[in-house]
């Protein structure tokens, strides 16, 4: 894939391609992704590394590894996009193959249960990263590292990714907005360049940071199923009586929208802790009979390991 991805490259910068010498585009992306695997080592050292013993075959003329100066002019040459064409092909191999051979453990009903979460990685310290990313969690952007926001929509029965986006970290130079809109905007990002995982068969499971019903509404018209954990204050009108199984169907409004939506209200009592904790979920699987809330209840808690504790829906 990769020799493939590099004979599509149009070099940048100083590189114009008719001199290349040692370097060529396939080499400057194994070189990028050896350096993720060896974040100790240096240029040279990285080059040494992908070279091995390569360079003491006996050719016609001496191989010499190319130097600190040349991989960092070729590495702005090919730019990020090879490496973005790279991870969607991993990505999308990664996807198929858990069709292909049924990887699930965690299902609801007859969907495969997704998770979308936000993280993030620290990145070299320079004004050119701190000017593209902030960091998070620093008003004046005085943390040591520069922080890259990444969005990684999982599946939660293997952690696979299959899909990700990446951006500022939601505060600091560059990136002013906080936490919760920073990933919002990479959700809003994802559904336009990764619509291809928002599936008819799926069920994705979020945190607190992404409700907005503009949002809520636009992922289960992909054809992609939702369940959402809601944040304090927000206002859910009870539309009807209490379902069976202890769910109800209420109404959410923002944004001049309003849903009809499926909430889930349950107990957890967490160890260490006096008063249990209130969870709140709301899907648009409607069918309380299809998805009972106590199954619903259980995805929910595979969206990351929780802390032990007992739990009860109401």
């Amino acid at each position: 894939m990769i020799d493939e991805i590099a004979q599509a490259v149009a070099l940048a910068g100083t590189v114009k391609g008719t001199a290349r010498r040692a370097m060529s585009p396939a080499l400057a992306i194994r070189f990028t992704l050896l350096m993720t695997l060896a974040p100790d080592a240096d240029y040279p050292e990285v080059m040494d590394i992908l070279f091995g013993d390569l360079v003491l075959v006996p050719w016609q003329r001496p191989y010499r590894v190319p130097t600190a100066a040349a991989a960092c002019t070729w590495r702005d040459a090919i730019g990020p996009t090879p490496l973005e064409r790279l991870q969607d092909l991993l990505l999308d191999g990664i996807d198929d193959e858990h069709r292909g051979r049924d990887y699930r453990a965690v299902m609801v009903g007859d969907l495969d249960v997704g998770s979308i979460d936000g993280s993030l990685i620290r990145v070299p310290d320079s004004a050119a990263n701190r000017t593209a990313f902030g960091s998070a969690g620093t008003a004046d952007d005085s943390s040591p590292y520069p922080q890259v926001r990444e969005l990684r929509l999982s599946n939660v029965s293997t952690r696979a990714a299959f899909a990700v986006t990446t951006g500022p970290s939601g505060a600091g130079a560059g990136a002013d907005r906080d936490k919760g809109e920073a990933e919002q905007a990479h959700l809003d990002k994802a559904l336009k360049d990764h619509r291809q995982v928002f599936t008819t068969w799926r069920l994705w499971v979020m945190d607190r940071n992404f409700p907005g019903v503009a949002r809520i509404k636009a992922m289960p018209e992909t054809g992609a199923h939702v369940l959402i954990r809601l944040r304090d204050g927000i206002t859910l009108r009870r539309d009807g009586d209490f379902l069976p199984d202890g769910s109800y169907l209420g109404e959410i409004s923002g944004g001049g929208i309003t849903l009809t939506v499926r909430v889930i209200e349950y107990t957890v009592a967490v160890a260490g802790r006096d008063a249990p904790e209130l969870f709140c979920l709301i899907t648009d699987l409607h069918d309380h009979q299809a998805y009972p809330a106590q199954t619903l209840a259980r995805a929910y808690h595979w969206r990351w390991v929780s802390p032990a504790g007992t739990w009860r829906t109401r």
